[in-house]
C-alpha cells in the first residue's frame, strides 16, 4: 500500500518539472532561430528589428561635447519586435532561476504547497526588482537626476531617450509581458489568477503609459522608489518563510510604504501638476510627442491618485488581516489554567465549583443538605 501512495503521487511532480523544462526549451530554441538570423544576410534585416534597439538618431558634437556625437532613440511600432525578443529571454532566465536556485532551495526546506508558490513568487520577484532599482538608480546618477530634479519636467517632451533609457523600457515591458506564460507554465491556481491579472496589468498600464506619453523621465524616478519598497517586502518575506519568527523586516516595509506612497504623489503632482502646467508649449502634437494638455494631465494624475489609492486599500486590509492572526495565535497562550493547591484546600475548592464559585453541584446544594441530615 505504501508503494502505492508514493507512485500515485510522483507523476503530477514530474510532470511538473517536465512542463518546466520544455517550454525553456521550446522558448531557447525560438530565441536561437532570431540569433542565428543575424548570421545570414537574407534574415538579418528582420532579425536584427527584434534583437536591436531601433528608431536611433545621431545628433552632432556640440561645444560643450566637442569629443563625440550622442546616439539618441525614440520610440515607434517596431519597438513591439524587440519586446517580444526580449520577453523570450525573460522566459529563459525565469526559468534558470528557478530551477538552479528556487528548486533547490525548496528541497531542502520542504516547503507545504501554498509556501511553495509563495517562495517562487517573492523569490523571483525579489531577483528582478533588484536587478530593475541597481540599474535604475545607475541611469538616475549618469543623467544627473538627482542632483537636479527639474530634469523631471524640464524640456519637454522627452521624446529622446538614451540607449540606457530605452534599453531599460523595453526590458520592463519585456518582463512584464513574460509574465502572462508563466502563469500557465507555473500552473499558477485559478483561483490566484484574477488577482495576478490585475497586478500585471497595473505595471503594464503604468509603464507603457509612461513610456508612450514621453514622461519616461517621471515613469523611472517611480519605477526605483517603488521597486525599492517592493523588494524590501518579498526580501522579508523569503525570511519569514526560513523563520517564522522574523518579523522586522515586515515592519520596515510597512513604514517604508506609507513613505513611498506619498512620495510618489508628490513628485507626480509636482511634475505634472505644477511642472508641465506652467510650461510654455502645451499644444497637442502628435510629430513631436507631446501630450501636455489638461485632459492628459489630469487623466495621469487621477490614474497615479486611483492607483495609490487602491494599494494603500490592499494594504490596510493586509495589516488588518495580519494583526488578527496575531492575536488569534496569541490568544490561547493568554489563558492560564486555574492554580492547583495540594491538600484538603484543593479538594474543597473543587466541591464547590471552579474558582470558589457555588455550583449546583457543589458541598451547600439542597441534596447535600438532606445527606448530612440523614
Amino acid at each position: 500500500m505504501a508503494i502505492r501512495k508514493k507512485s500515485s503521487k510522483s507523476p503530477p511532480i514530474l510532470s511538473h518539472e517536465f512542463v518546466l523544462q520544455n517550454h525553456a526549451d521550446i522558448v531557447s530554441c525560438v530565441a536561437m532561430v532570431f540569433l542565428l538570423g543575424l548570421m545570414f544576410e537574407i534574415t538579418a534585416k528582420v532579425s536584427i528589428i527584434f534583437v536591436t534597439l531601433q528608431y536611433n538618431v545621431t545628433l552632432p558634437a556640440t561645444e560643450e561635447q566637442a569629443t563625440e556625437s550622442a546616439f539618441l532613440y525614440y520610440y515607434g511600432i517596431k519597438d513591439l519586435a524587440t519586446v517580444f525578443f526580449y520577453m523570450l529571454v525573460a522566459i529563459i532566465i525565469h526559468a534558470i532561476i528557478q530551477e538552479y536556485v528556487l528548486d533547490k532551495i525548496n528541497r531542502r526546506m520542504h516547503f507545504s504547497k501554498t509556501k511553495h508558490s509563495k517562495f517562487n513568487e517573492s523569490g523571483q520577484l525579489s531577483a528582478f526588482y533588484l536587478f530593475s532599482c541597481i540599474w535604475g538608480t545607475f541611469i538616475l546618477v549618469s543623467e544627473n537626476y538627482i542632483s537636479d530634479p527639474t530634469i523631471l519636467w524640464r524640456a519637454y517632451p522627452h521624446n529622446l531617450m538614451t540607449f540606457q533609457m530605452k534599453f531599460f523600457y523595453i526590458s520592463q515591458l519585456a518582463y512584464w509581458f513574460h509574465a502572462f506564460p508563466e502563469l500557465y507554465f507555473q500552473k499558477t491556481k485559478k483561483e490566484d489568477i484574477p488577482r495576478q491579472l490585475v497586478y500585471i496589468g497595473l505595471y503594464l498600464f503604468h509603464i507603457a503609459g509612461a513610456y508612450l506619453l514621453n514622461l519616461n523621465h517621471l515613469g523611472l524616478v517611480l519605477l526605483v522608489l517603488h521597486y525599492f519598497v517592493e523588494f524590501l517586502f518579498h526580501i522579508s518575506r523569503l525570511f519569514y518563510f526560513s523563520d517564522e519568527k522574523y518579523q522586522k523586516g515586515f515592519s520596515l516595509w510597512a513604514v517604508l510604504f506609507v513613505l513611498g506612497r506619498l512620495l510618489t504623489l508628490i513628485l507626480s503632482v509636482l511634475t505634472v501638476g505644477f511642472g508641465l502646467a506652467r510650461a510654455e508649449n502645451q499644444k497637442l502634437d502628435f510629430s513631436t510627442g507631446n501630450f501636455n494638455v489638461l485632459a492628459v494631465r489630469i487623466a495621469v494624475l487621477a490614474s497615479i491618485c486611483i492607483t495609490q489609492a487602491f494599494m494603500m486599500w490592499k494594504f490596510i486590509n493586509f495589516q488588518l488581516r495580519r494583526w488578527r492572526e496575531h492575536s488569534t495565535f496569541q490568544a490561547p497562550a493568554v489563558k492560564k489554567k486555574p492554580p492547583v493547591t495540594k491538600g484538603r484546600s484543593s479538594r474543597k475548592g473543587t466541591e464547590n465549583g471552579v474558582n470558589g464559585t457555588v455550583t449546583s453541584n457543589g458541598a451547600d446544594s439542597p441534596r447535600n443538605r438532606k445527606e448530612k441530615s440523614s
